[in-house]
């Protein structure tokens, strides 16, 4: 099952006994400093969680799927995670 914003919320407003408006307010407060934090080029670490990176892709040849031309993908950027070894232990059953 995948968690979205409203099981968030759900879950914050039933672990601190904050009211719903609180939590809803919170999760949203806490992705906007993530997502502020990344559109400025720096990374995000959450400590025994992960850590969210910002990358930087150069420009490289492509095919289009459709039509199998070669085509130039311009440079971006891009978000990657990587998880924590603790983290990850959890996510194998290690720990």
């Amino acid at each position: 099952m995948t968690v979205t914003k409203a099981g968030l919320t759900n879950s914050v407003c039933n672990t601190s006994n904050l009211s719903e408006h609180v939590s809803l307010s919170t999760v949203e407060s806490l992705f906007k400093i993530i997502k502020r934090t990344l559109e400025s080029g720096e990374d995000v670490l959450i400590t025994g969680f992960g850590k969210f990176c910002v990358k930087d892709k150069q420009e490289r040849k492509g095919r289009n799927p459709e039509t199998g031309d070669d085509m130039e993908l311009k440079a971006r950027r891009i978000v990657t995670f990587k998880c924590f070894n603790l983290m990850r232990g959890k996510i194998n059953g290690k720990g």
